[in-house]
């Protein structure tokens, strides 16, 4: 590993300022520990116009959201450094060290990593001004929105069929769109039918709408259909590549196995938030944060007794 001289050492080194790193940082810079918090900028959320779904901040706007949070760290003296964690390895000494993109070394005794993950959107023809306002991955988040709309379900091949189903909480009007795949089951189909949920395998070749509102869908063969929303069902995938090169084991989905008390493999290695867990929601990611920096705090504690 390369770098530059090497800093003062950190309690924690937080990696993603996110809810779950922020969240984290509160509790740890509460408790009194030296906090560094790095984070590259990026988000899942950054097509979202809304972040739905938190107590008290409930329709907020996801920069806002971060603004507010990261407003509250600054009585408790945490660390920020805007920047990407791009080396990370845990010495012999049971420290980690880490390596921004600028070349800066950092020395931490626990890390907890809240980097999440990135979602591969739907590349349909003039789908990108939709993003975040009428295309969607999360119902749950953005369902209620889009209630009593025309929705589609979007997924290759069958991995769509189980979102088609969830959409019916919010709309009668639900169709699933293969986008050219045709693998379907006669299982699939039957269900589906009893469902009332329309059924679309051609290749849709346009997405059209104003002003950030979907409105219609276009296909190689057959008549467009209404659409007031879409719902996708495609792979994500860590947005960082730490949690490989720390040799973390990752679940057949692809997060980051961590137990009850957010701990990884490795003594000092926490997760939290969408890297590690299947319920992906931002009020979710927050509360992990809170379990990682708890229990950060209870293993520095004991590593101080005497």
């Amino acid at each position: 590993m390369q770098g530059n001289t090497v800093q003062k050492l950190y309690d924690a080194i937080i990696v993603g300022g996110g809810p779950a790193g922020l969240s984290a940082a509160l509790v740890l810079g509460r408790c009194r520990r030296s906090v560094l918090v790095c984070d590259s900028g990026e988000s899942r959320n950054e097509w979202s116009v809304s972040l739905n779904g938190y107590l008290t901040r409930d329709g907020i706007h996801p920069k806002e959201f971060l603004a507010i949070g990261r407003r509250e760290l600054e009585p408790y003296g945490v660390e920020w450094k805007n920047t990407r964690v791009v080396e990370a390895a845990c010495g012999a000494d049971g420290w980690f060290e880490l390596v921004t993109q600028e070349g800066e070394k950092l020395n931490c005794k626990k890390l907890l990593l809240a980097t999440g993950l990135k979602d591969y959107w739907p590349e349909i023809p003039g789908s990108r001004p939709f993003y975040g306002t009428s295309i969607h991955h999360c119902p749950y988040c953005d369902g209620w929105e889009s209630r009593d709309k025309p929705l589609v379900a979007y997924g290759l091949g069958r991995v769509a069929v189980g979102l088609s189903m969830s959409l019916k909480t919010w709309s009668h009007d639900v169709t699933l769109c293969t986008d050219g795949s045709n693998r379907l089951t006669t299982e699939d189909r039957n269900k589906l039918a009893r469902n009332d949920i329309k059924v679309r395998t051609e290749k849709i070749t346009r997405a059209v709408g104003a002003d950030g509102q979907l409105q219609q869908l276009q296909f190689d063969k057959g008549d467009p259909i209404p659409c007031g929303a879409l719902f996708f069902a495609l792979a994500s995938v860590q947005r960082s590549d730490l949690p490989r090169q720390l040799n973390c084991e990752f679940t057949a989905k692809g997060v980051v196995k961590s137990d009850v008390k957010q701990k990884a493999h490795l003594t000092g290695l926490y997760l939290a938030g969408d890297a590690d867990r299947d319920m992906q929601q931002v009020i979710v990611a927050a509360a992990e944060g809170v379990k990682a920096a708890i229990n950060i705090n209870k293993e520095l504690q004991e590593e101080s007794y005497r």
